[in-house]
């Protein structure tokens, strides 16, 4: 046996991954992102399906190849990142299904460690791994202290490290019992935390507590000013997941949310009304004072960008 062959062959004994790659507007982020993607280790096939969302779709893109292959398509639901994720789940037949956002990066080793998780806990509907924050020249290392997710968890914290640019599914629990990506949300936005909730309630996630995804925060981000989506898709989780409101945590977070997003958008009444909850219900909850500064004049802007630079969000 040659050795290409002896590789065939350990290829064939790795399931098929398929990607889904939704891209909007940025083809240099995109292909740096699709890069990452087609230069993974895995020994088994990958199949990316490069969604253009809104955009004329490059078929120069597409590839061909058994073990690396790239089919290029336009989102035919939805528009925005919701509809872009469902039609490429659709579009796919492979076992998993991974999403990667344009303007983030897979780093060497990443689906190879998850699907060796995956592979070893047949219980386990999705994997994710920690990551690494890029804000401008500086990187922070975000990880979770643990390996496995539960609802718990998620109902009491977005746990950010857990990026939907991490997500490996099996298939057949997104057209099941997690269900598609919500398109409902304004803008998809928090879609990735409505899904990690929907998730955790199936089964425990599997975690791969490494920083094994590269993603870009700031100006790079189309959510990243969008105050008013933000605060009704916050209002959304607290209306669709009771766990949250249940818990003393998780209820305060969204509140502290709500009380900054409000203080942003200028709408002092709302932010002292979500402010004023939040203290009661979780006093420890950092959120309620940022918007109190807010209120005060500290632009919101500014906040924000320094909790970016540090590797953490709002």
């Amino acid at each position: 046996m040659t050795t290409n062959d002896a590789a065939d062959e350990v290829a064939d004994r790795r399931p098929a991954v398929g990607v889904v790659l939704a891209t909007y507007d940025r083809p240099a982020l995109m292909r740096e992102a699709l890069r990452s993607i087609l230069e993974q280790d895995y020994p088994g096939p990958i199949h990316v399906v490069l969604v253009f969302d809104r955009s004329e779709p490059d078929h120069t893109l597409g590839l061909d190849d058994p073990t690396r292959r790239v089919v290029v398509t336009t989102n035919d639901r939805t528009p925005g990142l919701a509809g872009s994720r469902n039609t490429g789940i659709l579009a796919l037949d492979t076992e998993f299904v991974a999403f990667c956002d344009d303007d983030d990066v897979w780093l060497p080793g990443k689906l190879a460690r998850q699907m060796d998780r995956l592979l070893a806990e047949p219980d386990a509907e999705l994997a994710t791994t920690a990551m690494r924050v890029d804000f401008g020249d500086r990187a922070t290392v975000r990880l979770a202290g643990r390996e496995t997710v539960t609802i718990h968890d998620m109902a009491r914290s977005r746990m950010a490290m857990l990026h939907s640019s991490s997500f490996v599914f099996r298939r057949e629990a997104l057209l099941g019992g997690i269900g598609l990506v919500d398109e409902s949300l304004p803008r998809s936005m928090a879609e990735d935390w409505d899904l990690l909730i929907r998730a955790a309630r199936s089964a425990p996630i599997a975690h791969v507590d490494e920083p094994l995804v590269g993603i870009r925060w700031g100006a790079s981000s189309y959510f990243n000013d969008a105050w008013r989506d933000k605060n009704e898709a916050h209002a959304w989780l607290l209306a669709n997941h009771p766990e949250i409101e249940a818990d003393r945590v998780g209820a305060g977070l969204q509140y502290g949310k709500l009380a900054f997003g409000h203080a942003v958008l200028g709408e002092r009444r709302e932010a002292l009304r979500w402010t004023w909850r939040c203290a009661r219900r979780n006093p420890r909850e950092r959120r309620w004072p940022l918007a109190l500064l807010v209120l005060a004049g500290v632009p919101g802007e500014w906040i924000q960008r320094e909790l970016n630079r540090r590797g953490h969000g709002v």
